[in-house]
């Protein structure tokens, strides 16, 4: 059953395509298992970080005897240490994400983002969770490591409808406080929100010190508003409605959904969050590739 479901939003022929990539924290991270990104404790890998002076109760088998015999002096070696990733995939699953105009409908394409970037995640051996928050139904899988695990992720991709007002905000400020190690946390959803609500998520994420991204999903409809005929816009998460003549309300309403999406802009490079636009009748393959490989040369392996 969740390989007939994850037929339906994974393309085999774009996961051997990026499987070449790496999925990368771009800051250190904190796990329980080697793996491939940087931790933010010292350990035993093969990578030297540093030295510092011996104190009592240090390994001795770290000692560095050759410094010892030249200066008698006491230093240990400290090693960089590798860690798993933790991604959590937050996609939004409220009613708005149920618009579908020119391209397909915003949340089938969410779910190829989200399918595929934990598909990738796994080969490497991280750890995967999964949120999708929404009026009507709110639904938490915990990050784990197992292939029984993401076989459960696809179910609930694969059954979950977008229905329902947002909860997005309160479920960011959520995860904020239960994520207890650093993880890679990947938000994928049009953000219809105050935007003063949003940043204050971005804030809380960054402030526990989580690597953030953003996919904010857009229709072409939407960014481009050429209706050529009086319309009625019907909004999705409530019972409000407009009758109106599309070309009288387009230059105020392209202002203002352009000052939304340069303000959501600029408060994901004020907090350093990985921040990218997607229109719905563009290529995953083309956003997720950027993603991945931009995120590989970003990665330092620094404190966050």
């Amino acid at each position: 059953m969740a390989d007939e479901r994850a037929r339906e939003f994974l393309d085999p022929e774009l996961l051997a395509r990026l499987l070449h990539l790496p999925l990368a924290a771009r800051f250190t991270m904190e796990g329980n298992v080697t793996g491939h990104h940087k931790s933010p404790h010292r350990g035993s890998s093969v990578e030297f970080a540093e030295y510092r002076g011996y104190v009592p109760g240090d390994d001795l088998r770290r000692l560095d005897w050759r410094v010892l015999g030249r200066t008698d002096r006491y230093y240990i070696k400290e090693f960089e240490a590798d860690t798993n990733l933790r991604l959590n995939l937050v996609v939004d699953a409220s009613a708005s994400m149920s618009f579908t105009g020119a391209g397909e409908s915003k949340f089938n394409y969410a779910r190829r983002l989200a399918g595929s970037l934990a598909y990738l995640a796994a080969q490497q051996g991280d750890a995967i969770g999964l949120n999708c928050p929404s009026e009507v139904h709110s639904i938490e899988l915990p990050a784990k490591r197992n292939p029984a695990h993401l076989s459960t992720l696809y179910d609930i991709l694969g059954e979950t409808e977008p229905a329902g007002g947002t909860t997005l905000i309160a479920a960011l400020h959520e995860l904020a406080e239960k994520i207890r190690r650093r993880a890679l946390v990947v938000i994928i959803s049009d953000f219809f929100c105050p935007i003063e609500e949003v940043t204050s998520c971005l804030q809380h994420l960054r402030f526990q010190k989580h690597d953030l991204a953003i996919f904010r999903l857009l229709d072409p409809m939407e960014t481009k508003f050429e209706f050529d005929r009086p319309m009625r816009f019907q909004d999705l998460e409530s019972p409000f409605n407009l009758v109106t003549e599309p070309a009288i309300i387009r230059d105020l309403y392209l202002e203002e959904i352009n000052k939304h999406r340069n303000a959501l802009r600029t408060a994901c490079l004020e907090f350093n969050v990985d921040y990218r636009e997607v229109i719905t009748d563009e290529s995953p393959e083309k956003h997720l590739a950027d993603f991945l490989t931009q995120r590989t040369h970003a990665s330092t392996g620094g404190a966050m």
